[in-house]
């Protein structure tokens, strides 16, 4: 019975009269509370365009993939909210109540192999259409990717997700035009974000930095702790994350072009 509650899963067993407080002490013995994840609804084409992919990409050495992508922090965390179990007597910390969030910042990183390129924070109010987001790289990424070594950029392929900014014929010239094209740009299935392994960095981040229900007072803070996350990532877990990748595409496979688990 996934997401239940206590009291459905006790009645499900023919058990009554058990008080919350004891239902809860059983209970997380073997469960935990988790939120449903959320997820674009997948249709027939879209399973076979993942399944091509898959298919397309199943021999492909990995560690030589940039895979990149964007996220949104926001001061109060992804959310707004916050629960934890408190000692008895104590009170629940009081949270600030502010509109949208507070505001976030936008941020931009890449893993390939086991290296963290960026992050690196896209300039409060921009907006990112198909020339902001190449001047973005051309700021940002450019400057890493100009120092590797003339074999490293010959093997290198690029991942980017389908977003109008990224996949617009501007972009993909610009790419071009700094070497990166045809089989060096990845292409990217629709409605895939479980199939990207940089979307188990971000979760890594803001379990770090939202830990114990933290909010932050203003967008420098907020970013300064992202940079801090990102610093105590280690190479080793990011290579775990971008070896996953052989298992992620067979289970595509496998699940017929359905949603794989994270």
């Amino acid at each position: 019975m996934p997401l239940a509650t206590s009291l459905a899963i006790f009645q499900s067993c023919n058990i009554t009269g058990v008080p919350k407080s004891t239902r809860y002490a059983i209970l997380r013995d073997m469960a935990k509370v988790r939120k449903a994840e959320r997820r674009p609804p997948l249709n027939k084409t879209h399973k076979l365009k993942r399944q091509d992919w898959a298919k397309k990409y199943l021999k492909t050495d990995f560690s030589k993939v940039l895979w990149t992508d964007e996220m949104r922090v926001s001061l109060d965390g992804p959310d707004g909210w916050a629960r934890g179990w408190i000692g008895k007597g104590q009170r629940a910390p009081v949270r600030l109540r502010r509109q949208q969030g507070g505001g976030g910042v936008l941020v931009w990183a890449g893993i390939i192999k086991d290296e963290l390129v960026g992050p690196f924070q896209v300039e409060d109010g921009v907006k990112l259409n198909s020339q902001s987001y190449c001047q973005f790289l051309e700021d940002t990424f450019k400057q890493w990717y100009r120092k590797k070594s003339a074999s490293f950029k010959k093997n290198m392929i690029f991942m980017q997700d389908n977003a109008p900014s990224h996949a617009s014929k501007y972009s993909t010239a610009w790419l071009a035009r700094k070497g990166i094209k045809e089989e060096k740009l990845m292409t990217w299935p629709p409605c895939s974000p479980d199939l990207n392994p940089i979307e188990n960095l971000w979760s890594i981040i803001k379990c770090e930095i939202y830990k114990e229900g933290k909010q932050y007072t203003s967008l420098n803070s907020v970013w300064e702790a992202v940079v801090a996350a990102a610093r105590n990532v280690d190479g080793e877990q990011i290579k775990t994350l971008t070896e996953s990748m052989d298992g992620r595409l067979l289970s595509v496979l496998a699940k017929k072009g359905g949603y794989i688990g994270r």
